[in-house]
């Protein structure tokens, strides 16, 4: 038998087996070779840095955001994150510069990471924070960004960022409050902000960052309340100080974007050992096709350990 023919006979086998699961109502089995050829096929991750990780919230690397789209251009990455306290200015004219600066720089703006909290029993706390919210999805739609980060907030017991990182994230609970109470806080100043980030095309992602959101189950208890596709997930792959991996798995399916940390020369408050290869593995399970952006977090020299965490993250969402 010749090759045309066994060729056509095993295209036909094929096909013939395609149509009789699908006949049943079966989707048709994947070969190995196929899954290979999708793999193959399959585009790696890109790569991103997050302003943060010039910054740093240090006396001594507090560069501007166009400094940091330059340098993120310099080193190779494929994108940048904007760290919203950073900004200098907000003016329209600003954003559209910084916007065109990264247009020709090659770069994507892809996050936007911001603050706020709305674990408060006062609804006047929980206004501001919503307005805050609402002010920079605006900023970002500007900025021509599709997703900001958010956070639940905390309960604010703990006044020191210090203490609380030595308490691993854990804080008592305000006096005479419960954590149903904060969940329903949350829930419902979120869903005030869903309106404007629909408006605007800018995806909420809940931040696995203290507070409520310590915790997967914390940040899902949210977001499938919620049940909204205009608020996901921000996966960050640092602040889980307790079974990382699995938290992480629980939360992939729902990100948008994921923030990846690394320690060169140790970190600023605690140190982790994350595999990477491990990490890329259960975000390609989950079909994670987005961006991972680099939140550097050590005290090496930043122009070191930044080259140095890119080649890390590349070589395992390669």
């Amino acid at each position: 038998m010749n090759s045309t023919r066994r060729q056509f006979l095993l295209r036909s086998t094929a096909l013939g087996a395609a149509t009789a699961l699908a006949a049943n109502g079966l989707p048709p089995a994947v070969t190995a070779a196929e899954e290979a050829e999708a793999t193959a096929r399959r585009v790696p991750n890109r790569i991103a840095v997050s302003t943060y990780s010039f910054w740093r919230y240090r006396d001594d690397s507090k560069l501007t955001i166009a400094q940091c789209i330059e340098m993120a251009a310099e080193m190779g990455f494929d994108g940048v994150e904007i760290l919203h306290v950073q900004m200098q200015d907000e003016s329209n004219a600003h954003l559209q510069q910084l916007k065109q600066l990264a247009f020709r720089r090659g770069l994507d703006l892809c996050g936007f990471s911001t603050h706020q909290t709305f674990v408060s029993p006062d609804k006047a706390v929980r206004d501001k924070n919503i307005e805050h919210t609402r002010h920079c999805i605006e900023l970002a739609y500007r900025l021509g960004i599709p997703t900001i980060r958010v956070n639940t907030g905390r309960w604010g017991t703990t006044r020191s960022f210090d203490e609380l990182m030595k308490n691993k994230g854990i804080e008592p609970r305000l006096e005479g409050h419960t954590d149903d109470e904060g969940f329903a806080w949350v829930i419902d100043s979120l869903e005030q902000c869903l309106p404007k980030a629909q408006e605007c095309g800018v995806v909420l992602g809940l931040e696995n960052h203290w507070g409520l959101g310590r915790t997967a189950e914390g940040v899902l208890r949210i977001v499938q309340a919620i049940d909204s596709p205009w608020l996901q997930v921000t996966l960050d792959t640092g602040n889980f100080l307790e079974r990382p991996y699995e938290q992480m798995e629980m939360l992939a399916s729902r990100a948008v974007l994921v923030q990846a940390k690394t320690y060169f020369g140790g970190g600023t408050w605690y140190t982790l050992d994350l595999d990477y290869d491990q990490i890329a593995g259960l975000l390609k399970k989950a079909d994670y096709r987005g961006y991972v952006s680099l939140e550097f977090e050590g005290r090496e020299d930043l122009r070191t350990a930044i080259p140095n965490s890119l080649a890390l993250l590349r070589k395992a969402f390669a």
